[in-house]
């Protein structure tokens, strides 16, 4: 979750004051890559870096010249060419060949910190945006936050050419909302693992003995019915939900509260046979629930891992939801094109401002 720009802009934020930093940016890259157009890292004074801009390979050198810029208060750029014998990429032996280009900008008071703070501001309101950060030519500082409109931010990150220069416009959407209704043992390795992808986790069950915030570090834990969840929380902000009570009504409380929802995954935990009970209990069927859903329901759910255990389970629903929020296949790497699955056009593109 370290990786997640949220939880840097929260390490950020709380000492913005205290420390002296540089954020770290990914403008370009050509060929496979670890890491895309719009990533971000931050390092500090102390010598400590958050966040990854490669595999791990590239930070310790990245720091180093963040040093620099923090020492002179000027944005530069850096190249790593992981094809050339003579660049230091290819000397540390990354086998990724690809080429990053790498932003290094002083988060400093005088230059309104880059624009962190209403960033931070718009994630924490649910508010997507673009970030802007400008590609220096002689060491000038500059950032800024453009509002998304109704539709959103949509595609990568992508190089805006302005009267003044190269800009670097990055779409930011606030993380993922995931509701999971039912908190008993085996929703704790499911939670944890949707936390450490960086979503947020809200949990609803009304049994006592059940949805205990201990149980659950870092979630929003609901003690009520399914049909009392919309008093206390806005479903709106929802974006997928996992239904998983092991209670037929509670089961199909929750389907009834949510079939009207905008939610890009719903998924009900249990085999067929028990889907249709469900359902039935909810007033509904499949054909008629999917009518009304934005995405159809998954149940079961998850991909075929193999396993049974609650770990195991909610690894596979873990993998399944992830596929659907970052539009991924859920196929095996090696059955993919190895062009597609390896190799990233030379972006990001220029677009004219």
């Amino acid at each position: 979750m370290a990786n997640q720009l949220t939880a840097l802009l929260d390490l950020w934020y709380g000492q913005r004051r205290e420390r002296t930093w540089v954020l770290g940016s990914i403008y370009r890259t050509a060929g496979p890559c670890y890491r895309k157009a719009g990533a971000m890292m931050l390092f500090d004074d102390l010598g400590r870096h958050y966040g990854l801009l490669s595999g791990g390979c590239l930070e310790a050198d990245i720091q180093r010249h963040a040093r620099q810029v923090a020492h002179s208060g000027a944005a530069k750029t850096l190249c790593y060419d992981g094809s050339d014998e003579d660049d230091f990429a290819f000397q540390l032996g990354i086998g990724c060949g690809g080429t990053v280009h790498i932003l290094l900008q002083p988060v400093q008071a005088d230059d309104d910190y880059l624009q962190l703070g209403r960033l931070r501001e718009q994630l924490q309101q649910r508010q997507p945006c673009y970030y802007l950060q400008k590609i220096p030519v002689n060491g000038e500082v500059a950032a800024g936050v453009e509002l998304a409109g109704n539709s959103g931010p949509t595609g990568r990150a992508t190089l805006v050419q302005r009267e003044d220069g190269d800009w670097l416009r990055t779409p930011v959407t606030p993380p993922a909302h995931i509701l999971v209704v039912g908190a008993g043992v085996d929703a704790r390795p499911m939670a944890q693992l949707f936390r450490t992808q960086g979503w947020q986790v809200s949990l609803c069950d009304s049994r006592p003995a059940n949805a205990r915030p201990a149980y659950f570090p870092g979630c929003h834990c609901y003690s009520c019915p399914p049909d009392e969840l919309s008093q206390h929380l806005d479903l709106s902000h929802i974006d997928a939900a996992v239904i998983m009570s092991h209670n037929l009504e509670l089961d199909a409380a929750a389907v009834r509260l949510l079939q009207g929802q905008h939610l890009r995954y719903l998924g009900l935990l249990g085999p067929t046979s028990r889907r249709d009970r469900v359902l039935a209990l909810a007033g509904t069927s499949l054909t008629e629930l999917n009518r009304n859903l934005d995405t159809p329901l998954r149940a079961p759910i998850g991909l075929d891992l193999g396993g049974e255990l609650p770990e195991s389970i909610a690894l596979s629903t873990c993998a399944e939801l992830h596929a659907v929020l970052h539009g991924g296949s859920g196929k095996f790497i090696t059955d993919l094109d190895e062009s597609a699955a390896c190799d990233e056009p030379a972006g990001p593109r220029r677009v004219p401002a």
